[in-house]
């Protein structure tokens, strides 16, 4: 048995369907790019996030650093030999409980 379809248009009619952000009801920022087509939504949460990881960037001693490097450079840099044994030593036990659990 064959079914005859007709009235069919030529051409699809778009349906709008409602985005994310309206099914979701959370209030979120629009990020567009260039192309119209693609774009990317940040939520408060997500805005947050960003924020509180960008700010954590190490801080570094800039006159330490500089004050190291001129010592190394002169030869006056000197190393605690004993200081540092211990914490290898400190490190290695460290090392060895994470790998017994």
């Amino acid at each position: 048995m064959a079914i005859e379809i007709t009235g069919r248009a030529n051409s699809p009619t778009p349906i709008k369907t409602p985005s994310k952000a309206e099914v979701d009801g959370e209030k979120k920022v629009a990020i567009t790019t260039t192309e119209k087509n693609d774009s990317i939504a940040l939520t408060a949460a997500t805005q947050e996030m960003k924020k509180t990881l960008g700010s954590a960037t190490p801080r570094v001693d800039i006159d330490r650093v500089n004050a190291v490097k001129k010592a190394l450079a002169d030869g006056s840099y000197s190393v605690n030999t004993e200081k540092t044994a211990k914490k290898l030593i400190q490190f290695e036990k460290l090392m060895s409980q994470e790998n017994s659990t």
